[in-house]
């Protein structure tokens, strides 16, 4: 799951706000692209979606309690360990500064309803029931993303993972599983236009793509379509259709090889899945 969403957020980052004709251009899955608006995302490196996704893969995989505490301290020290491009502009001048995850609780504002507590929630999804995703996604929302929007869109991330990791029904049937389930409803609404950063607008965009897919290519393809925020669409949708037996398997070779072989690259993120796995396993 892992390395899959990672691929989604490294693609989608070469179209992150860029032109709808440079989209409709280079949308086709033959490599990573340069993004013509952010000239510090390079091809086939991941952002800030992927590297917080690590931090709660990690939280999740160790023993003891998920705390806001654990959650905090595996943000600050993914950075420092291997800092990036892309967060939000205050939170990436904000990150260098502390020293662990005491600092970060102590001095951020938790008022944001964008999309960063979504994009980082998949990994929840993978806990067995829906009263636990739901609770332990709530617990790493709210140390940035305190808001009810900001809570919601991480909740529907996650709980797209979890629907399609236990086969809960039909793929099709993701939006109004999750019109039973949350505040707003209106998941099952297709989302269509651009993606601006609103945590809901992503985590929408995601359910509509995932709902129509059959393969994670096409999957792919559809998330950068919409425009606008469309490397964390693509983070959310892939890691849920990376877990749907629905869904066929086949993210180009092209995609997989090119994606970043550092330290915290493709082989960390295939490990950090079989520990994830694992640890889940016997939860």
């Amino acid at each position: 799951m892992l390395v899959e969403l990672a691929v989604g957020d490294a693609y989608g980052a070469g179209f992150e706000y860029a032109d709808p004709g440079f989209v409709l251009a280079h949308n086709t899955l033959r490599g990573y692209v340069g993004n013509p608006v952010h000239p510090d995302l390079l091809p086939g490196r991941y952002t800030d979606d992927t590297q917080m996704s690590i931090a709660v893969a990690e939280v999740l995989a160790s023993d003891g309690p998920w705390t806001a505490a654990r959650f905090a301290d595996a943000f600050v020290r993914a950075f420092h360990r291997d800092p990036r491009a892309g967060y939000a502009r205050g939170f990436q001048a904000l990150l260098p500064q502390l020293p662990d995850g005491a600092a970060l609780l102590d001095r951020i504002r938790p008022d944001s309803d964008k999309s960063g507590a979504a994009m980082r929630a998949a990994p929840v999804g993978l806990l067995p029931s829906v009263d636990e995703v739901l609770r332990t996604t709530a617990v790493q929302a709210r140390i940035t993303h305190d808001t009810p929007d900001g809570v919601e869109a991480a909740r529907a991330a996650a709980l797209a993972v979890h629907y399609c990791h236990f086969a809960l029904g039909p793929v099709a049937e993701v939006g109004r599983w999750l019109d039973g389930l949350l505040p707003s409803g209106d998941w099952a609404t297709p989302w269509s236009g651009p993606v601006g950063s609103k945590g809901l607008m992503s985590a929408r965009a995601a359910v509509t793509a995932l709902a129509s897919a059959t393969s994670m290519s096409g999957l792919l393809r559809t998330c950068v379509a919409f425009t606008g925020d469309v490397d964390t669409v693509a983070t959310i949708a892939l890691a849920a259709g990376s877990r749907s037996a629905e869904v066929a398997q086949d993210l180009p070779r092209v995609l997989l090889d090119g994606l970043e072989r550092g330290p915290y690259g493709h082989d960390h993120l295939a490990d950090l899945d079989t520990r994830l796995f694992a640890a889940l396993s016997v939860h």
